[in-house]
């Protein structure tokens, strides 16, 4: 194995591990409209508060990771996606000035002005995820020098949109099942029984995704035909979808959460094989434009320097994680310190 396809492996596992945690914050962000009471959007917040900045953590690592390993590749994404970059990070520059603001006044009109903006915000993130995903799977126009020949209106094609659908649908049920996980008494209830609505928006959403991938863009089951077992990845993440409402439905509020996670790592690793070994791809002639693990990585000592550094801060990392998961583990009591 190469260090370019083990670097690519860094930077899927921690765009997994941020979809996965970052995932129900913007989930529960996206939900936290849905309730009127200002104590149950506390407990909303509240659920979030100890680690949502952490879970943030992997986004860097993921740019940075880019930046680092693959330069050319990092020009081209972030100069092409200017406009949407710049959208999600003013977006997640506003959900955490939310949180953070919302309740350092005891004004009802200045409370409700946060809550929108931390709902605004939060899906406009997912939404902006699931948007770019969608172009790299679709490509973007790229030249025979690797620029950007498009316009903004060429990100927003039908599929493309349908997958920043399907990221908010995937987030908002993911982050309603962890507010299941740490709340309690009608509040508890009440979110379990939404829970069903938001599964049943998302199996339909990615069951419509998984029909146009197969009929618009497949190219993403090229490489599962030549490598048969890997529609085993495939069937793994139907079975865990179906599995969320089996564990929700028998009370398994752990259960169904974990396998909610399962899904995202397992969907993204689709990503993955259907794209490899493209970072990004040009729907101008890809075979030659595209922009791939081996003509936009930097150099081999550049790459074992990087690694080195991911082999010293990933432990860390994943300690103050596991740390603070633990420390703040149960449910969510409201006190005079909280949001």
């Amino acid at each position: 194995m190469t260090l370019e396809v083990v670097w690519y492996f860094v930077i899927i596992l921690a765009l997994i591990a941020y979809a996965v945690l970052d995932g129900f914050d913007l989930g529960v962000g996206a939900l936290h409209l849905f309730t009127k009471k200002d104590e149950h959007r506390r407990i909303f917040l509240n659920a979030i508060g100890p680690v949502w900045d952490g879970n943030e953590v992997w986004l860097v690592i993921v740019v940075g990771a880019m930046f680092a390993g693959f330069p050319e590749a990092y020009a081209t994404l972030f100069s092409s996606f200017y406009n949407l970059t710049m959208g999600l990070l003013a977006s997640l520059i506003f959900r955490a000035v939310a949180i953070e603001f919302r309740s350092k006044h005891e004004s009802p009109r200045w409370r409700a002005t946060w809550d929108v903006v931390f709902c605004v915000a939060s899906i406009s993130i997912a939404f902006g995820i699931g948007l770019v995903l969608g172009n790299l799977i679709e490509g973007i126009p790229l030249d025979a020098n690797k620029d950007f020949i498009g316009t903004f209106s060429d990100f927003f094609s039908p599929y493309t949109l349908l997958l920043g659908l399907t990221t908010v649908a995937l987030f908002m049920m993911h982050g309603a099942i962890y507010l299941v996980m740490k709340t309690e008494g009608k509040l508890h209830n009440d979110l379990r029984n939404r829970v069903r609505g938001l599964i049943l928006f998302f199996l339909l959403c990615y069951g419509a995704t998984t029909i146009a991938t197969w009929i618009y863009r497949p190219h993403m089951i090229y490489r599962m035909i030549e490598m048969p077992w890997l529609f085993l990845v495939g069937l793994a993440a139907f079975l865990a979808i179906l599995n969320i409402p089996r564990q929700m439905s028998k009370r398994n509020d752990g259960w169904a959460f974990i396998f909610s996670s399962i899904s995202i790592a397992l969907l993204l690793s689709l990503f993955a094989i259907g794209t490899f070994p493209l970072l990004i791809r040009s729907s101008v002639n890809p075979d030659q434009n595209s922009l791939s693990l081996y003509n936009a990585a930097s150099s081999p000592l550049t790459l074992k320097v990087l690694m080195i550094i991911v082999l010293i801060g990933l432990p860390l990392i994943l300690a103050y994680g596991f740390y603070i998961y633990r420390i703040f583990r149960g449910k969510v009591k409201l006190e005079h310190t909280s949001y």
